[in-house]
């Protein structure tokens, strides 16, 4: 030798002696470089190594809660104990994930953004809008073949009927659709003809002359056809089946297209209505057959039906003063459902943004009352350009709207009640004549809105409704 050997600790050797390897090994995120360390017994453990793993590691580290999920992930690694013993001077797993888990500081980071569960279709919520309206077309086209004059008693009264009949029965499909599309199209089959013959009832009992009767007959089925059709999401072939209706009406301010076109154009749209209708429900009655889901009693929509009944009587006195506006309402009723799922989206990112329950309260109202917002102020300009009174107008359209979010979540008693008082009290207002007079809509729509709103709140600001 040319020279004394170091023994002592702090030499070159740092407590190892270094075996060199034939041939340098593949780097990896645990190599150690170009050596092999053979850790001599009771010399603690090799801090350099350690921390270079922690490093090396940081980022999946760091989220860990606890010193296990370490051993689970250097386990999945395929660190094998004499590595663990011989590289990193551990006697164990544990050992080292403890030793990891206690040089990595913990990071949270935030999880990556999902896809809005919500997000509306755009297109489908400006179809059913539009569709909501076209059909009023028939009421100018046919009025000259039917002259309603003082029998619309009858027509309305098949009107609120349908109304109130097609909340009920839609709300019941749609929970038959939890069972299966064939389960709602067969009781979209049973229900929709029964919903029509008892309004066309209501109107022989109530209307006029037979002509009257005829309308509202005709007025019904169209109703209850619609409804199956916007109930299994066929909006295009609905709209498709109102061409002739558009055809016929357009000329109307114009030219009178005479009593023969008139009647073509309005029982070619009620067939093509019908002849989409049926082809929609036998493709969802030839489906799989319904699983063997419990058949939800009956009692469970009434709350729905009685909702629509309130609503077409609060519409229809409103129609009474500016009729125009209830073409406004029909129109506004598809920016309302595209509103209702805009709620709930931003309603599950208020969830997700907050960590007390009292900041999502203020979050979700918030979101409350950016979305009436956006619903209410377009509806102002339409008012004033149709006559309508934006003083009745906007407090009905309000009460709707709160009425069909709190029924979205599945709160349906506490609308029903507030519109139904709200319908009672205008009602007799205006048919007994009874005070305050004509400010009595307003006032009620009015009440039964901020009733509304504050339910919503108190009934939707908590975070297990929307999680």
């Amino acid at each position: 030798m040319s020279g004394p050997m170091a023994l002592e600790p702090g030499g070159t050797e740092h407590d190892t002696l270094a075996l060199r390897l034939a041939t340098p090994p593949v780097r990896g995120p645990r190599s150690d470089q170009h050596t092999l360390a053979l850790r001599l017994p009771g010399t603690g453990p090799a801090e350099d190594a350690v921390n270079t793993l922690a490093a090396e590691l940081a980022d999946r580290i760091g989220p860990a809660v606890h010193p296990y999920e370490v051993a689970a992930l250097l386990e999945a690694d395929g660190l094998s104990a004499e590595v663990i013993q011989e590289r990193y001077g551990h006697p164990d797993l544990f050992s080292l994930a403890t030793a990891l888990y206690e040089r990595v500081p913990r990071t949270f980071p935030e999880p990556a953004p999902v896809a809005d569960p919500w997000r509306p279709d755009h297109l489908r919520c400006l179809l059913r809008g539009l569709l909501f309206a076209l059909p009023g077309l028939a009421y100018p086209l046919t009025a000259p073949l039917w002259h309603p004059g003082r029998h619309l008693t009858g027509l309305i009264t098949a009107a609120i009927v349908s109304w109130a009949w097609g909340q009920a029965l839609g709300h019941r499909a749609h929970l038959r659709m939890t069972a299966g599309r064939r389960a709602a199209a067969r009781t979209l089959l049973t229900g929709a003809p029964l919903g029509a013959a008892l309004a066309t009832a209501a109107a022989a009992v109530t209307g006029g002359p037979g002509t009257v009767t005829l309308a509202a007959a005709v007025q019904s089925v169209y109703l209850a056809a619609a409804g199956i059709l916007l109930v299994l999401a066929r909006e295009r072939p609905l709209l498709a089946a109102l061409t002739p209706l558009v055809a016929g009406a357009a000329p109307l301010p114009w030219w009178d297209p005479g009593p023969a076109l008139r009647a073509a154009s309005a029982l070619l749209a009620l067939l093509a209505t019908l002849a989409v209708t049926g082809h929609a429900l036998r493709g969802a009655l030839a489906g799989p057959a319904e699983s063997a889901a419990p058949r939800p009693p009956a009692l469970r929509s009434l709350p729905y039906g009685l909702f629509g009944l309130a609503a077409a009587v609060l519409v229809l006195l409103e129609g009474s003063r500016a009729p125009y506006a209830v073409i406004v309402l029909t129109v506004s009723m598809g920016p309302a459902e595209w509103l209702l799922y805009r709620y709930r989206g931003l309603s599950v990112a208020a969830l997700r943004a907050t960590a007390t329950p009292r900041g999502f309260l203020l979050r979700s109202a918030a979101v409350l009352g950016a979305c009436l917002l956006a619903y209410l102020l377009p509806l102002l300009p339409a008012a004033l350009l149709t006559g309508a009174d934006p003083a009745t107008l906007l407090p009905l359209a309000a009460t709707l709207w709160t009425a069909l979010l709190l029924q979205a979540f599945g709160t349906a008693w506490p609308p029903a009640a507030i519109c139904l008082t709200a319908a009672a009290g205008a009602g007799a207002a205006q048919l007994l004549r009874l005070p305050p007079g004509p400010a009595a809509l307003p006032l009620c729509c009015g009440a039964a809105a901020l009733c509304l709103a504050a339910c919503v709140p108190a009934l939707l600001g908590r975070p297990a409704r929307h999680a």
